[in-house]
């Protein structure tokens, strides 16, 4: 099957086309270090083509869960050294995606900066998990000046110079599921009226800086971004996403990236459904076509609609989630079309081993 033969994204070479997702799992160490259990969690599932980590925020402002890694200290480079160092002892590759939630925080994951911020004062809807693992309502958070934005284009720019100390083989910049980029992309967050919002061009100003200064530390042959498309997770919208992310991909297109990971819309919350929505409108159809350069697709594959996927050239590549957290061996399940373990949902976020390293391979 297609599924299973060597692509290339970039001047990534995969010796197959199935990919893990970005998977948060909420289980790192002290100071945001990913420890031994993470490094022992990504090399058993280094058969993949390819491994994108779980989104890992470039400063401690850019935290927004408890127990995610971070990449802007010393302790969290060499803990991130260890586990590229596992993968590719393995042959794996892997690139580390790049994470600012914005808005979606809490004063308590970083008392010292104070409140969240975003491109507009404006709180979501929901509750947000706190750094002692509560729920509370989401603060209202702080608009960012101008100064902000530089400091975070710069914050970005150190986090992939510390991602290639790191020893990782390439970055992905987070653009997705209501996350900071994502909120200067779309008008439902984004009511500035500087250069920074009102027009498609000036909402996609930020992701293109930033975009500049990764670029300029890995090649844009080594860099990815992942966009979500009609994705309404962490209380997102726009006025009219066709033009927007039509307009996004455009841009895009004149940087010659290793690959575009576009996400299907989901029913309900990112992580939170195992349907695609029924009524949505296909990402792969509307916007696949749109990039000149390699895509990944991800949102509730399985082994035929990905083979699918692939075969009429909507997706180079499909990335895998759930099924991922509970088949370390998936590439292998693949091939021999074998059946695949059940995940527990209840064990995806925080914890030890279990749910994380003791998922049982087929040998």
């Amino acid at each position: 099957m297609k599924l299973l033969t060597p692509v290339q994204l970039g001047s990534l070479k995969l010796s197959n086309r199935v990919v893990m997702a970005p998977l948060t799992r909420m289980r790192s160490a002290a100071g945001d270090v990913p420890g031994q259990l993470a490094a022992e969690y990504y090399a058993q599932r280094a058969s993949a083509g390819l491994i994108i980590t779980e989104a890992t925020q470039i400063c401690p402002l850019g935290k927004g869960y408890p127990g995610t890694p971070g990449i802007y200290s010393e302790e969290q480079i060499q803990g991130w050294q260890k586990v590229t160092s596992a993968i590719h002892s393995k042959g794996g590759k892997v690139v580390m995606q790049l994470w600012h939630v914005g808005r979606i925080s809490h004063t308590s994951h970083h008392p010292e900066q104070g409140l969240p911020i975003a491109p507009s004062a404006i709180a979501p809807s929901g509750q947000v998990f706190t750094a002692q693992w509560g729920q509370e309502p989401y603060e209202t958070p702080r608009e960012m000046t101008k100064e902000d934005i530089h400091q975070l284009i710069n914050e970005y720019k150190v986090a992939a110079e510390n991602a290639k100390r790191a020893g990782f083989d390439g970055v992905e910049v987070h653009a997705a599921n209501g996350y900071l980029l994502d909120q200067f992309l779309q008008n439902g967050t984004n009511h500035r009226t500087d250069e920074y919002g009102g027009s498609i061009e000036n909402r996609c100003r930020l992701l293109m800086q930033v975009l500049e200064q990764v670029i300029a530390i890995w090649g844009s042959d080594r860099v990815g971004v992942r966009l979500s498309p009609y994705g309404s997770f962490n209380d997102m919208s726009d006025s009219d996403p066709i033009s927007l992310f039509n307009g996004v991909i455009d841009r895009l297109n004149s940087l010659h990236l290793a690959y575009l990971h576009l996400i299907e819309p989901r029913s309900t919350m990112a992580g939170g459904s195992d349907q695609v929505a029924q009524d949505m409108p296909s990402t792969a159809t509307l916007f696949s076509e749109r990039f000149e350069g390699q895509v990944l697709m991800a949102g509730g594959y399985n082994r035929d609609n990905a083979e699918e996927a692939i075969n009429s050239g909507h997706a180079d590549a499909v990335a895998f989630g759930r099924i991922y957290i509970a088949n370390p061996d998936l590439v292998e399940r693949f091939a021999a079309n074998a059946p695949l373990n059940t995940y527990d949902r209840s064990t995806f976020y925080g914890g030890n081993e279990k749910g994380y390293t003791d998922y049982p391979s087929l040998n």
